[in-house]
């Protein structure tokens, strides 16, 4: 449908195109969260792409929101319902980057660019994530998957799970320019555990794992998914785990072939329910990441760590890049509200977040 505009916003644009109206109504989508529980960061180029990597994560009951309101002012607004920001500018076929929701505009200026014939959008576009920024459970790419699949049911694309991750990574890493790995679009996009191996050439292959139920009802009675109350940036700890590998860090290359070997390891154990082992993979891949890059742990994790072990837990790890956000543990069922007690006891900026595994990847929907 092709709509119609006045001179005065025509000039508004940055050529003289008509802008696209899409049928009226509100598009909502969703995608999950991720906890990373062995590979983590051996996704991350160049090591990837000249080692190949391997990684194990499993998708959970959080999610990142985008709701989608068609409008006819020939603007675009955006809001970030959980950080409380919003921005408006006029409909254009590129919003300039500014500093501000920067990362809305990177997918608004490509799904306009590549899929809609460089038309702009008039339209109201509004997120809520479920965990605070900078957690460590894939948050940013996870948006970006949310965001994509509620421009494709606006604008009735096709996406493949594997188009849909492939298109998030290319807009969060190239056009936007952050830096990081690739598992977290995957995981948005797929949902469920999945074992994934990337290789040169942006080669990704996901493993969809059929897990028996009883394993994975075991690990959701044991996990303890506890925010640290400390945000972080995983620019400078992925920059630098990124220049080691260039590098050839002897070090720092050594602990990232640990991990790797290690998500094959758990692979392996969560297929055949082998728990005891299970433990030792994650602390081994935990002891090894440490030594990856510099920031990766610190004071405070370090002293969240020891309170889980010294009140029962059986192993722990981060979640994501490491710095702050979130950490993992598991713990003897019977145990777990002890666990959970010092924890809080312990760390009083910290927070205990109930979660179970959801086996859905991304979704959307219209509201008529």
């Amino acid at each position: 449908m092709r709509g119609s505009v006045d001179q005065k916003t025509r000039e508004t644009f940055d050529f003289d195109v008509d802008l696209r109206r899409p049928p009226t109504g509100i598009i909502r989508s969703r995608a999950p969260l991720r906890v990373g529980l062995a590979g983590g960061g051996t996704d991350v180029s160049p090591y990837c792409d000249e080692f190949g990597g391997a990684i194990l994560n499993a998708t959970i009951d959080y999610y990142c929101y985008t709701t989608i309101q068609t409008t006819d002012d020939a603007t675009v607004e955006f809001f970030s319902a959980d950080q409380l920001k919003t921005t408006k500018y006029e409909a254009r076929r590129t919003l300039a980057f500014d500093g501000e929701m920067d990362l809305f505009k990177a997918v608004y200026n490509y799904v306009v660019r590549v899929h809609n014939n460089k038309r702009p959008l008039s339209l109201k576009l509004s997120t809520q994530v479920d965990v605070p920024p900078g957690s460590g459970l894939g948050g940013s790419s996870t948006l970006v998957v949310s965001m994509l699949k509620a421009y494709a049911e606006l604008l009735s694309l096709r996406f493949s799970e594997y188009d849909l991750a492939n298109t998030a990574y290319v807009i969060e890493r190239c056009e936007a320019g952050l830096q990081g790995g690739k598992q977290d679009q995957y995981a948005a996009a797929f949902g469920g555990f999945n074992f994934m191996e990337f290789g040169a050439e942006n080669r990704v292959l996901v493993n969809p794992l059929r897990i028996k139920d009883w394993v994975i009802s075991e690990i959701e009675a044991s996990l303890i998914l506890f925010y640290t109350g400390r945000s972080r940036s995983s620019a400078t700890i992925i920059e630098e785990q990124s220049n080691n590998a260039k590098n050839k860090d002897c070090h720092a290359l050594d602990a990232m072939h640990r991990i790797r070997r290690e998500a094959w390891r758990m692979k392996e154990c969560l297929l055949r329910g082998d728990f005891p082992s299970l433990y030792g993979v994650l602390q081994s891949s935990w002891d090894a990441k440490k030594s990856m890059a510099r920031h990766i742990s610190n004071d405070l994790l370090d002293s969240v760590y020891e309170c889980a072990l010294n009140a029962g837990a059986h192993c722990g790890k981060i979640s994501g890049a490491g710095g702050g956000g979130f950490m993992i543990f598991l713990a003897d069922p019977i145990r777990r509200n002890q666990v959970t007690e010092a924890l809080r006891s312990c760390h009083n900026d910290g927070l205990v977040f109930p979660c179970h595994f959801t086996s859905q990847g991304s979704q959307a929907w219209r509201v008529t």
